[in-house]
Formats: C-alpha cells, structure tokens, sequence
C-alpha cells in the first residue's frame, strides 16, 4: 500500500477511477496525542492506535467521564484546550497529534453556549495546532465535520466534494457548522506557518463504543425501548466507526499537507435506519411518517424553549437537523479511496456492533419485551 500500488475505484457518484495510492509519509515513531477520546469518534480511533501498538497519550477534562478509557493502555492528562500553554505542555514530547474533541450542537445556543462553541471548536483548534507546531509534531490529523463542506445550494443533494468551499448564507447553517470550517481555516494558517496537517472529515458516526451517545446512539437506544414514535423523510451520510477510524489512521499517513478527506460509508434514509434498528434489536412498531414541513414548524414552537429552559431534555429533531435530512445531502468520498487506499464498510453491521455494544454496556436491555400492537405481546 505504499507509493507504487495502485488503488481502483468504483463509485456510483463517479466514473471508474484508476490512479497510484498517495506515498506513505515518513513519520517518526513515537508517542500519539489525542483529544476527544471520550467522544464516539475519537473513542473508535483510540482503540484502533491501540490495535496498531500505538502509544496513545489521551486529554482529559477535569472530572470528565472517562468510560471510553477503561481497561485500556494509554496515558491521561488533563487539560483545556482552550489554553495555549496548556496544550503545549501536554503535546510536547509527541509525534503525532489527532484532534477530534469538539463541541457539536444543533440547537439554538444561548449566549454562553455561542462562547463555549467559538472557544472550544475554534481557539481549541488554533491552540492544539499552534501547540503541535511549537512542539514539533511530525504531523497533526483534525477531525473536520461534513457539515463544513460545501453544497450547491440549487442542489444540496448533489454529492459535495472534498473541496467545494463551506456555504454560509443559509438561514439554517448551524453555529456548529460555522465554527468547524472555522477551525478548519485555523489549522490551515498554522499549516501555513509550517505545520503539516490534514483533515479527515467525518460524517455522522454509527458504531460502537459510543459512551455518551451520541445522538443517533441514543435514538437507537430510546427505539430499543419503544420511545421513538414518528420520523420525518430525509437522510444523510453516515459512517462506520471502524471506518471513520481507518480514514484518520490513513489522513495521517497518506494523506497529502493541507488537504481534506471526506469519509462516509453511505447515504441512509431515516427509513433505511429504523429497518436496520428492527433488524438489531427485534419487532417494533414502525414510527409514524411525519411530513418535514409540518415536523419543521411544530419543531421551531418548542425547540428554542427547551433549549432555554431545559438544556438538558434531549431534542432528536429540532428544526437544524430537519433542515440538513431533507437537503439529503450526499459525500463524494472518491479522494479518500483513490489517494489514501480507504474503502468503507456498510452500515448494517455498524448498527449491529452499536446494538451489541449498547446492550453490553448496560445501555439497552436486550432481554426487554417491549408489545408492538397486534403481537401477544400486545394482547
């Protein structure tokens, strides 16, 4: 898989494609920083460094959750990435740097959440690169978000490109949207002061080790349970967690300085989700169809309230995430699999190894008999 091979691609969104893999880069061995290893995504990357006999140095909040890192061999420091100095104390002494902590939100933010998403997406970025740099790390991977990727806005289905810029005059484009292409134009002035550094853009994550959940996580699990009783039409790109994890492992050593990978395993519509959930977790009702124009407008009346009022009620649809389903957003992920070799997985299996790791981390319970009208259960 080095320099001479070749890879071969076949995409639906694209022609045949058959061109030489992008050469490894020499990196020094040594120890491996990584920030947001409690989160789904990061958590799927630790365990595959690990698997690679990595030495991994993960940051910690302070008094953060830290489940995602037990039983395992790795080295915690605690720290804010939102001071320089401390990120340069921790990074120093490493290799390699993968930053994938972030504050993902798609709610409406008050103003001190508005602070927290600037501070921690955006300053923590520059200050983890600027660390990186400062440190003398080989090269540095960020975790870049799909909804910082371009779309035609005449066509938002059409499927974006690595490199179509970030459209930000949409009414809908979330603060988290805005403050990951943001720190993506952070990293790329530190590159341009001498770093190298790529980004591996993930889309939404599906898979196990998700300690928080996440918020498809805990759909899945409250659908486990009976609770999810409509949905609207619409979909989106998801990706695996092993995938998303080889995508990083292959930014870091193929990729080329400054560029970006998109990584989605395949466009799924909600409909698609909830018959691969019934496939994992057994019989349930299928949830009403709700019209999106009328979920969207029901959405808008409570959403900003409960952000306000209850910030900690979880909201599975709010009026961001209605708008990005129905733009049925699709990823041309040609660039990772010809450049960097990558070839995803499907996401059946992604939600079988979710369901099983739910289920043995106490999340769901498997052995629930939850009654689907008409069953016996049910009588």
């Amino acid at each position: 898989m080095d320099g001479g091979a070749t890879a071969v691609v076949t995409d639906s969104a694209a022609p045949r494609l058959e061109r030489p893999m992008n050469p490894r880069v020499e990196i020094p061995s040594g120890k491996v920083f990584v920030t947001g290893g409690t989160g789904h995504v990061g958590a799927n990357l630790v365990r595959r460094l690990l698997a690679d006999g990595q030495d991994v140095r993960c940051l910690v909040e302070p008094g953060g959750d830290r489940r995602a890192f037990e039983g395992l061999e790795v080295e915690l420091v605690e720290g804010d990435i939102r001071d320089l100095d401390t990120m340069t104390k921790v990074i120093r002494g490493c290799t390699r740097v993968y930053h994938v902590a972030a504050k993902i939100s798609i709610l409406s933010p008050s103003a001190n959440e508005y602070k927290d998403i600037f501070g921690i997406n955006v300053i923590g970025t520059r200050n983890v690169m600027r660390a990186a740099l400062q440190c003398g790390v080989a090269r540095a991977v960020l975790t870049g978000s799909f909804s910082a990727v371009g779309y035609d806005p005449d066509d938002p289905s059409k499927a974006s490109t690595d490199d179509m810029p970030h459209w930000p005059f949409d009414s809908a484009v979330l603060p988290y949207a805005r403050s990951k292409a943001l720190a993506e134009h952070e990293m790329l002035k530190v590159v341009a002061d001498g770093l190298d550094a790529v980004i591996a853009t993930s889309c939404s994550c599906i898979g196990p080790w998700d300690y928080i959940p996440s918020r498809m996580g805990r759909t899945m699990c409250d659908f486990s349970r009976g609770k999810v009783r409509a949905y609207v039409p619409g979909g989106f790109e998801f990706v695996a967690g092993p995938d998303v994890a080889d995508g990083h492992v292959r930014a870091m050593e193929y990729g080329r300085k400054g560029h970006k990978y998109v990584f989605a395993t395949a466009f799924h519509t909600l409909g698609d989700l909830l018959e691969f959930w019934r496939e994992a977790v057994g019989p349930r009702s299928r949830p009403m169809r709700i019209p999106a124009r009328l979920m969207s407008a029901v959405s808008s009346v409570y959403s900003g309230a409960l952000s306000r009022f209850f910030p900690n009620v979880p909201q599975r649809l709010t009026p961001g995430s209605i708008k990005i389903l129905t733009m049925q957003r699709h990823a041309d992920t040609s660039k990772a699999r010809t450049e960097l070799g990558w070839m995803p997985t499907d996401i059946r299996s992604a939600v079988m190894e979710a369901y099983e790791f739910f289920a043995q981390a106490g999340m769901v319970d498997r052995d629930a008999l939850v009654a689907v009208p008409g069953s016996a259960a049910a009588e």
